[in-house]
């Protein structure tokens, strides 16, 4: 687990990417890794940053990243878990909703994360048993919300459009019970956004590790709840259906997903 110095270390490393980021868009390139799945030049560079930098300051960590290939992976291993860009196809379209996501995996557990949105200068970060925080203040989700009148976000799953009728029933269910429903495109902030009241739920299917490992963290800690789909604990080293709630909704959201 990290101490203080070396969290401050990690924060500062993050933040710094802001000015990376601006410099790279300037000059954007955009390649198609699949149907809707977009990489940048940004998302090259800031990988490659962070890279660089955490492999000087924490050599013996391993970095599972988006856009490496990430082979022999050890449940009792320790490994940075990093989205250089979560909501790449936001970025392409000067969407404002984009993050770095870096959360550092230690034999099964999260114990330190960062989500940080460059443009609107937001930065979340969380420590295990520690807490969340935005922009250095502390987090906590609504829990006092009834289901009716909450906010939850949700994930098409873009690149598998196969997937919206079996999916979108439940998308269904869940906004005819809720007051209103938001789509980011960013999974990491969708999460993070649950941690900080802003909303209350959140689902989507088949997301890797770095679309969820670093938000999950920040969630625990302000006191939410995340689970795959049918109820079993999140496995950061692979795919995982996530469902994510305030304590008192995440029940009623689980419900309605296995409903049939």
């Amino acid at each position: 687990m990290l101490n203080e110095k070396e969290q401050k270390k990690v924060l500062g490393l993050v933040k710094d990417t802001r000015e990376l980021i601006m410099r790279e868009m300037e000059n954007a390139r955009v390649t198609e890794k699949g149907a809707a799945d977009y990489v940048t030049n940004v998302d090259f560079a800031v990988q490659e940053y962070l890279r660089r930098e955490l492999g000087k300051a924490f050599p013996e960590i391993a970095l599972i990243a988006e856009e490496k290939e990430n082979r022999n992976l050890r449940t009792d291993g320790s490994y940075w878990i990093l989205d250089p860009i979560d909501g790449t196809t936001n970025l392409i379209h000067h969407y404002g909703l984009s993050a770095v996501a870096l959360a550092l995996y230690e034999k099964g557990i999260i114990t330190f994360s960062v989500v940080y949105n460059p443009f609107h200068d937001e930065l979340f970060h969380a420590v295990k048993g520690g807490g969340a925080y935005l922009n250095g203040s502390p987090v906590h989700v609504n829990n006092r919300i009834a289901l009716k009148d909450a906010v939850v976000s949700f994930g098409s799953s873009p690149y598998e459009k196969e997937r919206a009728k079996e999916i979108f029933p439940v998308f269904y269910r869940i906004f005819t019970s809720c007051a209103d429903f938001r789509r980011t495109g960013s999974a990491e902030l969708d999460i993070c956004y649950v941690a900080c009241g802003r909303q209350h739920g959140y689902l989507e299917q088949n997301l890797k590790p770095w679309d969820y490992a670093a938000g999950s963290l920040i969630l625990e800690e302000a006191g939410g709840v995340m689970t795959q789909w049918d109820g079993s604990p999140v496995p950061y080293l692979r795919n995982s259906d996530v469902v994510a709630g305030t304590e008192t909704l995440k029940g009623q959201l689980d419900q309605l997903v296995s409903q049939k």
